[in-house]
This record gives structure tokens, C-alpha cells and sequence, in this order.
């Protein structure tokens, strides 16, 4: 008589598969945080049952309910997803894995960034200069004004990602060479040359008047001495951009696509902008392409075969 198998709860293969992620796979925390809540979200949708009798249906109507978010957290969802039945699949033979019988098809619509011109950028370094000649020299104003000229600076200088800015310790600035190393998603490294005379004083200035750090210290802080939050650097962002009276929607990540595209009408290599930004696959970097309208416009009247009929 063949022993019947054990029912897995869906509960009980989420957290083994979390535990696995975070054990055996050492993903960061921020990806495990997601996988959780997407799987929590998967759990509250299906109900808390045997893995092995999911349907088909199921994931059909939970796709639906993801409907009202956006493609890339649709996408991100269907990827948690798939990832924890794959990894179900491989541990268990006689599981059969629905999505496996599942025909889907995500197209994502071709949403342009908002970039800043040149002009725009050098007014918002302006603006935040400006702000510290109001502070007395010396004191904790002036301190948190020069520490904004260099996240500014930095923000434009790298085109690193705000949650990037704010891990950066001071271990991982290297002042004399020019040099900073950045961890990206997935703890992918890189490095990127500091080789703006402006950017590399303004850093010099905060760290002048940045007291009591060591190594392994923050390298920009709040004003409570801690390490500056995402949202302190995009509220400066804002404040910025309202100083400088922009109608455009602006966030710390519009200098990160601003950067990529002026460096495109610069000609700069798409593959070397890919590797600056710390992106995986050249598709991503490829965006850009499509919203420098100008360069293409230029490209096709000057270089275009017609003009020489």
C-alpha cells in the first residue's frame, strides 16, 4: 500500500522557501522583504492550502487581482511567485507546477522618464548654493546646506540610485583617488570615478565639517546624526525644484535618468552607461535611447544617406 503523501501548507512552503532565500541564497534584505510580501499577498488571495492542489484558477484570478497595480509590480509578484513554486517543484517530484501549464504574457507599455536639461540641473546646483549663503558660517545650518551641495553633486555626478546614496559609508569614498564604490541591488559592486573638480570640493567641504566618523560611519547624515533616509534626500529634491519654480515632477532617480541621457548626447557608449548605472542588462540601459528625441533628430539631418542624393 503506498504511504500517502504529507500535505504541504502554502504557509509553511513560503516560509521554507524565505528561509532558503535568506540562508542558502544570502539575498539582501530589501529582496526578502519583498518575496514576503508578495507571497504573504499570494497566500491572502489563494487561502492557506495543500501547495499541491493549487489550480490554475487560482493563479488566474490572483493575476486579476493584481490588476490595479502597476506592470513592474505586477511583474515583480508573478516573479516571486514563480520562483517559490519553481523552488517547490525542485524539492518535491510528484509536485506538478501549474504555472508551468500557464501561458502568460505581460507587455510592458513604453513609459518615457523625466529627464532635466542641462539648464534645469545647473539651476538646482545653483538653488542649493544659494540656500547656504544664507546660513552663518559655522553653524548647524550651514553644516546640513553644505551637506546638500553634495548629495546634489553626487546624485548628478554617479546617477546612483537614492537608497544607494544613503548606504554609502565612509569606507567607501575614496577622496585622494576620486573614487567611490557603490553596492547596488543584488550587493553588485561597482565602481565609479569622481572627476568633477566641483563635485569632489563639495564632498571635501562636508567632510570637513563632519565630526566625530570613522569608517564604518555614515557618509551623509540627518540632523538627529543618523544615516539620511531616502525620503530626506527626495524632500530636498523637492524643495529644490520648487525653489527653482520647475512644473516638471522630479525625484532624486531624475538625475540618474538625466545623467544617462546627457551622456548618450555626449555619445558616450550605451554598454558604459549600462555598467555607471549598475544595470544588469543592456534592455534597461536602452530606454534611454528613446527618449533622447533631440539626438535622433539631430542624427537623422546630419548623418541621414538622403542628403547625399
Amino acid at each position: 500500500m503506498n504511504k500517502q503523501k504529507k500535505k504541504q501548507s502554502l504557509l509553511c512552503v513560503i516560509e521554507d522557501y524565505l528561509w532558503h532565500c535568506k540562508i542558502e541564497k544570502c539575498l539582501d534584505e530589501k529582496t526578502l522583504k519583498a518575496y514576503e510580501f508578495d507571497l504573504q499577498q499570494f497566500l491572502e488571495t489563494v487561502g492557506d492550502e495543500d501547495v499541491d492542489c493549487l489550480t490554475k484558477e487560482q493563479i488566474r484570478n490572483y493575476l486579476k487581482s493584481m490588476s490595479r497595480f502597476s506592470f513592474k509590480t505586477r511583474k515583480r509578484k508573478l516573479a516571486s511567485l514563480k520562483a517559490m513554486l519553481n523552488y517547490y517543484e525542485c524539492e518535491n517530484d510528484g509536485f506538478v507546477n501549474p504555472l508551468r501549464r500557464m501561458q502568460i504574457q505581460m507587455r510592458e507599455p513604453i513609459r518615457l522618464p523625466t529627464v532635466m536639461t542641462i539648464n534645469e540641473v545647473k539651476a538646482m546646483l545653483i538653488t542649493v548654493r544659494e540656500r547656504r549663503k544664507a546660513c552663518k558660517s559655522g553653524s548647524f545650518s550651514f553644516m546640513m546646506a553644505t551637506r546638500d551641495i553634495a548629495v546634489v553633486e553626487l546624485l548628478f555626478a554617479t546617477g546612483m540610485r537614492v537608497s544607494e546614496l544613503c548606504d554609502l559609508r565612509m569606507s567607501d569614498v575614496d577622496i585622494v583617488q576620486g573614487r567611490i564604490r557603490i553596492i547596488g541591488k543584488g550587493n553588485k559592486e561597482r565602481l565609479i570615478d569622481i572627476c568633477q573638480d566641483e563635485t569632489l570640493k563639495a564632498l571635501k567641504e562636508w567632510l570637513s565639517l563632519y565630526e566625530n566618523k570613522t569608517s564604518d560611519s555614515p557618509l551623509f547624515i540627518s540632523r538627529l546624526y543618523r544615516k539620511l533616509s531616502p525620503q530626506s534626500v527626495r524632500q530636498l529634491v523637492k524643495n529644490l525644484v520648487e525653489g527653482v519654480g520647475m512644473v516638471k515632477h522630479v525625484t532624486p532617480h531624475t538625475f540618474r535618468h538625466t545623467l544617462a541621457t546627457l551622456l548618450l548626447e555626449e555619445d558616450v557608449d550605451i554598454t558604459y552607461i549600462q555598467k555607471l548605472l549598475g544595470h544588469s542588462s543592456i534592455v534597461t540601459t536602452q530606454i534611454y535611447t528613446h527618449v533622447n528625441l533631440h539626438k535622433q533628430r539631430e542624427i537623422l539631418k546630419s548623418k541621414h544617406p538622403r542628403r547625399l542624393i
